[in-house]
């Protein structure tokens, strides 16, 4: 009997690393075809499949992939005067601003939004010096991993970073919440709009308004005539003005309708700022 057990026990470990042979991923791919399976088979819901696969594609991806353009990257003029650094800071409503020097390609810092307030409550007014309430600017190469980018985000609890080309210019920014958003999917901010809100009125003439929008809809809210017959949203119908998918902070005015790009990806837009023009008064007859 005791001569049998070896054999049995040899025969239990081969048919264990036969197992693991196939059942076990050997590289990515298979591991993505794995949790697939496993999502189809209710083991994983659809969420959680998007979340693995997202933290997945992040190892793969680089700061190029995701960053803000510096063409679209609102920038605080170090010299501007304090008045204008508000108003810009309260009309973007972003929290982190980089902050330029003689030009864009010298940020010296990275202004808070926060910092900025604090800094007018305490002084009573406007005297202050902005160089002072500066935090430092961290600057990353193009081809920055974004799973090490998101490590270094954590580790010193920053959450922004300059991204610069190989000859030292500034090619845009990163930001902690644009490698979130490729891991979980977009993040909505008060700026966001309801899905049964497709058209928020923001003040008198300012709404911000879903690309998925229908145009019929959008017919109806403002009283206009678009054509739905090639295109069923107002999303569709904005880039066709364009000519081309646009990008963030890209603008156009069709009829008496200013569109400003608020959110828009390599596929698609997502949500617009529009703002109605006044109509334009008829010329008097001067015979």
């Amino acid at each position: 009997m005791s001569e049998g057990r070896p054999s049995r026990l040899a025969n239990q470990s081969w048919v264990r690393k036969l197992s693991n042979l196939f059942l076990e991923p050997q590289d990515q791919e298979q591991l993505i075809e794995l949790i697939r399976s496993a999502s189809e088979r209710h083991i994983l819901d659809s969420e959680a499949l998007s979340i693995v696969e997202g933290a997945l594609s992040v190892s793969q991806m680089q700061a190029r992939d995701i960053m803000i353009p510096r063409s679209q990257v609102v920038m605080v003029s170090r010299d501007a005067p304090p008045e204008e650094t508000l108003k810009l800071v309260t009309e973007t409503a972003h929290s982190r601003f980089p902050v330029m020097d003689d030009d864009r390609d010298d940020v010296i810092g990275i202004l808070l939004a926060k910092d900025l307030l604090t800094a007018v409550v305490n002084s009573g007014d406007f005297n202050f010096d902005l160089r002072e309430i500066l935090r430092p600017a961290v600057f990353i190469p193009e081809s920055k991993r974004l799973n090490v980018l998101l490590r270094e985000f954590r580790a010193r609890r920053n959450h922004m970073a300059i991204v610069v080309d190989e000859y030292g210019g500034v090619a845009g920014i990163v930001t902690i919440e644009n490698v979130l958003e490729q891991i979980v999917g977009e993040i909505e901010d008060e700026h966001d709009i309801d899905d049964d809100a497709p058209i928020l009125q923001r003040n008198e003439n300012t709404y911000t308004i879903k690309a998925l929008t229908m145009v019929e809809d959008f017919n109806e809210f403002f009283e206009t005539d678009w054509s739905d017959e090639d295109f069923d949203t107002v999303g569709g119908y904005v880039v066709n003005q364009f000519g081309h998918l646009p990008e963030r902070g890209e603008e156009i005015t069709i009829d008496r309708f200013q569109f400003t790009i608020l959110r828009a990806d390599n596929r698609r837009l997502y949500l617009m700022k529009m703002v109605v023009l006044p109509e334009e008064e008829p010329e008097a007859d001067t015979e």
